[in-house]
């Protein structure tokens, strides 16, 4: 049962060390667009980089989407 959770926690740490990858990578692609002159791709990569910082914020909060989804 131990390396179960171990292995939960690595997979965790793994998930939330991509993420900020991602949000840094996204941040970084931005500001070569906006270099670039491209407003409208700079906004895009923004948003992607906002989207990969709170992912886990959004997915860590409860919610009714399961119920919706099979709810009649």
């Amino acid at each position: 049962m131990s390396n179960i959770m171990r292995d939960i926690q690595i997979m965790a740490q793994t998930k939330d060390e991509n993420l900020g990858y991602m949000s840094d990578m996204a941040l970084e692609l931005a500001q070569m667009a906006e270099d670039s002159g491209l407003a409208t791709l700079a906004y895009l990569f923004r948003m992607a980089a906002l989207e990969a910082s709170t992912v886990d914020t959004v997915m860590a909060e409860p919610d009714d989407f399961s119920h919706q989804m099979t709810s009649h």
